[in-house]
C-alpha cells in the first residue's frame, strides 16, 4: 500500500473538515446519510482511512483520518443529544417513530373504548330480553283465567260516591 505525502494528507484533512461542517449543518446529499461513508465519499478519500489499521506484526495503529471520524461521530452525537438531527432521513425516521407511537396509543384507547361499548351492548341486550320475557309473562297472566274482574269504566265525570267538598 502506498503512503501519501504530508501535503496530500493535509489537503485531505482540510477537505474532510469542510465536508464534515456541511454534513453537520444539514447539507446531506440526496439519497445519502450523515455518516462516515458520506463523509469519505464527499471528501474524495478512501473510507478505510477512517478506521484503525494493523501493522505487519499484528499490532494496531490508528488510521490516517481516524481522529477525524471520531470527532465527526462525537459532534454528531452531541447534536443528537440537543435534539438537532442534521440528517433529514434520520429526522424523518424519528418523526415517523413518534407518529407510530402516538397511533399505537390511540389504537389502544379505541380498543379499550370498543371493549367497553361491547360490554354495555351485551348488558343492554340482556336487559331488553329479560324485560320482554317479563312483559310476555304478564300478558299471559292477564289473558289467562282469573277470578279478578275488571271494573266498568265510568263515562261520567262525577265521583262514584259523591263530592268530597
Amino acid at each position: 500500500m502506498a503512503r501519501i505525502s504530508d501535503e496530500t494528507r493535509r489537503n485531505n484533512e482540510m477537505a474532510i473538515r469542510q465536508v464534515m461542517e456541511r454534513l453537520l449543518a444539514g447539507d446531506v446529499p440526496a439519497g445519502g446519510k450523515c455518516d462516515v461513508k458520506a463523509l469519505a465519499t464527499q471528501a474524495g478519500v478512501a473510507r478505510t482511512g477512517f478506521y484503525p489499521k494493523k501493522n505487519r506484526d499484528g499490532s494496531p495503529r490508528p488510521g490516517p483520518y481516524q481522529h477525524l471520524a471520531e470527532e465527526f461521530e462525537r459532534r454528531l452525537a452531541g447534536l443528537r443529544e440537543t435534539g438537532v438531527i442534521p440528517d433529514p432521513r434520520a429526522a424523518q425516521v424519528e418523526r415517523l417513530k413518534e407518529q407510530v407511537f402516538g397511533l399505537k396509543e390511540r389504537l389502544a384507547e379505541r380498543d379499550a373504548q370498543i371493549g367497553g361499548l361491547t360490554d354495555f351492548q351485551e348488558r343492554a341486550l340482556s336487559q331488553i330480553a329479560a324485560q320482554r320475557m317479563e312483559i310476555e309473562r304478564l300478558r299471559d297472566v292477564l289473558a289467562g283465567p282469573s277470578n279478578v274482574r275488571a271494573l266498568p269504566s265510568s263515562s261520567g265525570a262525577r265521583a262514584p260516591y259523591g263530592s268530597c267538598s
